[in-house]
């Protein structure tokens, strides 16, 4: 039971801290006026390493299924 919670639970609160710090980027790039391509960039440098770990379970999931 706690494991099935576990695997459920975890990408669900892991989409919401992504999710919250897109919010924060957003935030951040308002209150310091940015601008249009301020934004774009605070989104570009800051998301990459959120974009890292998705594409990291993105691979382990294809490797696990033996999809490469």
């Amino acid at each position: 039971m706690l494991q099935t919670f576990e695997a459920w639970i975890t990408p669900i609160m892991i989409g919401g801290l992504m999710l919250f710090m897109a919010f924060i980027i957003w935030d951040l790039a308002k209150k310091s006026r940015a601008g249009r391509f301020g934004t774009i960039m605070l989104f570009v440098v800051l998301g990459a390493g959120m974009m890292g770990y998705v594409f990291k379970v993105v691979i382990t999931w294809m490797l696990e299924r033996g999809g490469v």
